[in-house]
């Protein structure tokens, strides 16, 4: 579940309904190996119902803001 919050999650046992999902097949290579699954991508835990009900506005993730400057000169280390 994409967004949530740490502090958030579902618990073995828990009755799952996922709204809007997103099913796409992963394959990859890796060592000569092949790794072949399916992922359930779900953009956010508000869109879920877990045991008959949506979950507080607060298993969402606060926001983050990131900038950065790639003409700015490097910090000294």
């Amino acid at each position: 579940v994409y967004n949530s919050a740490p502090s958030w999650g579902v618990a073995v046992g828990d009755a799952v309904g996922v709204a809007e999902p997103e099913l796409s097949q992963h394959l990859h290579q890796h060592q000569g190996q092949t790794f072949s699954f399916l992922g359930l991508r779900v953009p956010s835990p508000l869109s879920l119902v877990v045991n008959g009900r949506r979950p507080p506005g607060s298993a969402l993730a606060p926001p983050r803001l990131a900038l950065s400057n790639p003409s700015a000169p490097p910090e000294p280390a």
